[in-house]
């Protein structure tokens, strides 16, 4: 079935870049686009209308955590302890990681991919521990999606708020490895091949060298990507320096572990940032070896730190892409944050643009998981796109659409997503789930959350200790 899309603005792609097509028309025929250009008289099944509309590529999100990013809400904005240089990986993760069921992480699964088709997501790679039901949900919904079961060898935790201490299981981490192989090899291609898998040892600093050089000979043999989270914060940086006398950037390069198929999560406490005090080279080895970095501003944002410069990675051709981490899951405020950030970093307005960061969420992407035919609009491509109307109050007026995509559009704005040439959201809706319903589970989930908190805290402390109330609960009256 042929169906034409007749839009007033297309971001179409022409072999090497993306172009801006004005009163054009896009053909998919079953999950393929087979035709971009200004006109066409070939046969029509359907047509759908877009006039003062934008037709965009779908965003590749390539680093996310579903099954529980949605319960930080509410609880860890405002709050960083300065021992972990502002970092929540230390005490509020555990607390709320460790207080969550099961089902909780369900409620967060369902309400993610809803908040991730809402807001332009096609493809998400995700890293966390559900990736059996993110697989069935995801294909249920219709999204395109890489499962990542995370896997480590130890873990991190404080025993005093004053220390990361860490806790090894070598045998945990090769039975992680193996567990995360058979759930790649139960999902691989499932769902007209919307669902795939990826490699997702942990955490730098709480995996050993031998696991994630077997990671690589796995990945090698599965022919799938590979993402670790990799200088994300100063206690890491500082801690693998005491290990091994290098960067953690520099000791996967020396470990044999770095090429084109590995995502670094983050790579932003680098040598040569102010956060590190370090001297530099760890840009020049992501250079060298031609792996992507998975950038998600907003996670350190809402904590006051920020990658120093944005521009720097671009200039040393590095492919960056980009990613939400926890919440809001929106790869639409995720490309605004990634822009005003490094222009304030850089003190430039003329670094990280519209174009670098709307590039950021497409190609970026799609190069880093080896795929040509993902994050672009052009014959060949898969048909995942997304139409935004033009006429609303972010939109008008309307005369470059990715400027007014990157800086003014909000989920609103979003009309319908496709995805494999299949309608999985219209008119702002998607059409699988009851977007109330979903919320509904997810405020269940933190109620029932909560008050667990204070079981899995190092010092005992309640919610309402570790993140207190904006204002105090009223108990009068006026």
């Amino acid at each position: 079935m042929a169906t034409a899309i007749q839009a007033s603005h297309i971001i179409a792609y022409d072999g090497s870049e993306h172009r801006h097509l004005q009163n054009g028309i896009v053909v998919y025929e079953g999950n393929t686009i087979t035709h971009v250009g200004q006109t066409y008289d070939g046969p029509i099944d359907d047509t759908i209308d877009a006039t003062g509309k934008v037709v965009t590529p779908g965003f590749i999100n390539t680093h996310a955590h579903l099954a529980g990013s949605p319960l930080d809400k509410s609880f860890i904005e405002d709050r960083g302890n300065p021992q972990f240089y502002m970092s929540g990986l230390f005490e509020f993760l555990p607390a709320r990681g460790g207080a969550m069921t099961s089902d909780d992480a369900r409620a967060c699964v369902d309400f993610s991919l809803v908040e991730l088709l809402r807001s332009g997501t096609t493809t998400i790679l995700e890293m966390g521990g559900q990736s059996d039901y993110v697989a069935s949900q995801a294909g249920h919904l219709g999204l395109r999606a890489y499962v990542g079961p995370m896997y480590r060898s130890g873990r991190w935790y404080t025993p005093d708020g004053k220390r990361v201490a860490y806790e090894w299981d070598e045998a945990a981490g090769r039975d992680g490895l193996r567990h995360a192989v058979e759930c790649i090899e139960r999902n691989q291609g499932s769902y007209n091949d919307r669902i795939r898998g990826f490699l997702s040892p942990s955490q730098v600093d709480t995996c050993t060298a031998g696991l994630l050089q077997e990671t690589q000979r796995l990945a090698e043999q599965l022919d799938v990507p590979v993402q670790i989270h990799v200088s994300q914060s100063v206690n890491e940086f500082q801690e693998m320096l005491q290990r091994n006398g290098s960067t953690p950037i520099a000791w996967l390069r020396d470990i044999g572990v770095l090429n084109p198929r590995v995502l670094l999560g983050h790579a932003i406490i680098i040598g040569g940032s102010s956060w590190a005090n370090y001297p530099p080279g760890d840009v020049s080895i992501i250079a060298e070896h031609g792996c992507s970095v998975a950038h998600a501003p907003w996670v350190f944002a809402r904590r006051g730190i920020a990658m120093e410069s944005f521009q720097r990675y671009l200039d040393a051709g590095i492919t960056m892409t980009l990613g939400t981490d926890t919440c809001p899951q929106n790869m639409i405020q995720a490309m605004r944050w990634a822009a005003v950030i490094s222009k304030l970093m850089d003190r430039n307005t003329e670094v990280a643009t519209a174009r670098d960061v709307f590039n950021t969420a497409t190609l970026g992407g799609a190069t880093a998981l080896g795929r040509d035919d993902l994050g672009r609009i052009a014959p060949g491509a898969k048909a995942d796109l997304l139409i935004f109307d033009g006429e609303t109050l972010n939109m008008a007026p309307l005369r470059d659409p990715v400027k007014n995509l990157v800086y003014y559009a909000e989920m609103e704005d979003l009309h319908t997503v496709i995805i494999d040439g299949r309608t999985v959201v219209e008119q702002g809706r998607v059409l699988a789930a009851d977007q109330r319903e979903v919320a509904r589970r997810l405020q269940q989930a933190g109620e029932q959350m909560w008050p667990r908190m204070a079981e899995h805290d190092w010092d005992g402390r309640d919610v309402d200790q570790l993140s207190p109330l904006t204002f105090p609960s009223w108990t009068g009256s006026a």
